[in-house]
């Protein structure tokens, strides 16, 4: 496997030597500090980002590496240039590329033509580094078995709930997505690809549209920021109304299992998708799963640089 470009390039093997040198990470960040010695490894973004470009900087010097960062407007990519011809370009000089943008076939596009590994750090359809943090963190507090648990996504079915649904699928989870009917509801094609890798891997998809039966007896309740990037203003409102009944508050909460959690991807807004009582209390890991996404791309880079990773033929 030479890129993580979808949640569902990963086979859960790929996913547990992930995490357990993610864990390795973030207990000695140095320990593999000339893995990229005399490497540089491109950062290119067309979004604002907190977490993914300094997690992403980081993880290339924590490996030895030099991260070159690139925004959306300095590259001859906005004058013309083809994709095909800047994967090239970029891979002359660069061991890797991170790459956070809007068109998920963008990103398809510049694994085709790179010769070096490409890692989808955010495209509207879906975030494939997030969920290895998100993984980890949950590992960190539930351990590996996680049997007779529920893991519960709420809100917008956007990028988040589809990675939600494929890597739950993946790690043979059950895992509910609450969202409303219609324009907010996960594409159902990535509901299908989810509903086939959980046959194989022995999970559970469930799509609801009811919060509370959503939450009842979870494990994790999990949300998003209800207006992405690139959602039109024009909409929010309608969009405020038809998501506030999936917020998360105290009520939720008290529905859940009695050592549940509560995690959220960030930014968040508090009042709005979740109540500030409940991602400010002490069931919350946000801020453990924030500092997981450099564990997490560190370890991402350490093993596709190396050839680690077998994919999955999803």
């Amino acid at each position: 496997m030479k890129d993580l470009l979808r949640t569902q390039d990963l086979c859960r093997a790929d996913v547990e030597l992930l995490l357990d040198t993610a864990a390795e990470f973030a207990a000695n960040p140095l320990r593999s500090n000339t893995a990229l010695a005399n490497k540089t490894v491109a950062i290119y973004m067309t979004k604002p980002s907190t977490r993914t470009r300094l997690s992403s900087e980081t993880a290339v010097a924590h490996l030895g590496g030099t991260p070159i960062f690139i925004r959306g407007d300095e590259l001859q990519l906005g004058r013309g240039e083809t994709i095909a011809d800047t994967a090239r370009i970029i891979s002359g000089y660069c061991s890797a590329l991170i790459i956070r943008t809007f068109a998920q076939s963008d990103v398809n596009e510049l694994g085709t033509h790179a010769s070096i590994p490409v890692i989808n750090a955010l495209t509207d359809d879906d975030h494939p580094t997030q969920l290895l943090a998100d993984w980890l963190t949950i590992r960190e507090q539930f351990g590996k078995d996680i049997s007779g648990r529920k893991f519960v996504y709420l809100g917008d079915g956007n990028n988040m709930s589809h990675s939600w649904l494929l890597m739950g699928a993946i790690m043979g989870a059950h895992v509910v997505t609450a969202t409303p009917t219609g324009a907010w509801a996960p594409d159902p094609l990535v509901v299908a690809v989810a509903q086939k890798i959980a046959l194989q891997s022995g999970g559970k998809i469930e799509i609801l549209h009811d919060p509370e039966a959503a939450a009842q007896d979870a494990s994790v309740l999990y949300t998003d920021v209800w207006m992405s990037m690139g959602d039109s203003d024009d909409e929010r409102d309608e969009k405020v109304v038809a998501l506030s009944p999936f917020a998360v508050t105290e009520n939720l909460m008290s529905l859940t299992q009695k050592d549940s959690v509560f995690m959220h991807c960030l930014p968040a807004h508090r009042g709005e998708e979740v109540e500030a009582s409940v991602i400010d209390g002490t069931r919350s890991l946000i801020w453990r799963e924030a500092y997981h996404r450099r564990t997490t791309i560190q370890s991402l880079l350490y093993h596709l640089i190396r050839g680690d990773l077998k994919g999955s033929s999803q």
